[in-house]
């Protein structure tokens, strides 16, 4: 019930505001400016100062995301809620909460920590190709008593994820279209909220938006899911329709699959498929 009112509250905000058009990056899962799984290069910024000194922009009004994931055969439900910001519109920093209830485990509780620097800003050097491109990192910690009692003690709790991207709005179609495309150094066990290795792995991920008329994104996104000797993530995607009614807020339909669920012989550990909800607020 929870999430249907925290969904309801940011619909009411929304209604609020001003009917101008707005776009992504949204707070993904974890918090951190991007899509749903994947940052994007951009920033998390409204491009409306909060504190300015001068005439220097100190910090960005935040944005908040939530999300719901319903896995049903794996009998999941996965909810999140995010908030990020941007310091001197070159670093984002945010904070994501998830929790993880799934039926017949422990209810798992991830933190996600994120800082991202925008190395390149788009169309740098007077040019019109030239794509925005960030590093970043993300601090996560999942409930380390949860993974004792669900038999996985002899993972970590606590892990960081390093990542590269590049992103660039392209505008040579009638509407709008953004690629985007990083690597991503890893510990997590689907997505560090079973925990996480003491090796690392380097995995790719990738998105396409193509922003229609009327205030709609379509798009989809992959994420490679990295394999360690002990534990083995299988590839996630999502296809997802935003809509973006004003300025602060966006609501998201999406469906994901994580990979097969409880198929025999299966080396890689999925959740199945299912569908997701968010809704998005930007002051």
């Amino acid at each position: 019930m929870r999430k249907f009112i925290v969904l309801a509250v940011f619909l009411f905000l929304g209604s609020l505001t001003k009917q101008v058009f707005a776009g992504p990056p949204f707070n993904n899962l974890e918090g951190v400016g991007g899509v749903a799984y994947n940052p994007l290069a951009y920033l998390a910024d409204s491009g409306e100062e909060l504190i300015k000194i001068g005439d220097v922009d100190i910090l960005a009004k935040p944005r908040f995301g939530a999300w719901y994931v319903n896995l049903p055969k794996a009998k999941i439900d996965w909810e999140s809620i995010g908030v990020a910001t941007t310091l001197l519109k070159r670093l984002e920093v945010s904070y994501g909460y998830e929790a993880i209830n799934w039926e017949n485990h422990p209810t798992f509780h991830k933190n996600n920590l994120g800082a991202k620097l925008l190395l390149l800003k788009e169309n740098s050097f007077s040019t019109k190709f030239v794509p925005a491109i960030s590093i970043g990192t993300i601090f996560k910690t999942t409930s380390n008593a949860s993974l004792r009692e669900a038999g996985l003690g002899t993972l970590r709790s606590s892990g960081q994820d390093w990542y590269a991207v590049a992103t660039k709005t392209v505008n040579l179609l009638p509407v709008p279209v953004i690629i985007s495309g990083g690597l991503l150094s890893t510990q997590e066990f689907v997505t560090g909220a079973l925990g996480f290795s003491n090796k690392r792995e380097l995995t790719g991920f990738a998105n396409i938006d193509v922003v229609l008329p009327h205030g709609f994104v379509v798009g989809y996104e992959f994420k490679q899911g990295a394999r360690f000797s002990n534990v083995q993530n299988t590839n996630y995607w999502d296809a997802h329709l935003a809509w973006i009614p004003n300025k602060n807020l966006t609501v998201i339909a999406a469906y994901t699959g994580t990979g097969d669920y409880g198929k025999v012989g299966n080396t890689r550990t999925g959740l199945g498929n299912g569908f997701v909800l968010s809704a998005q607020y930007a002051f």
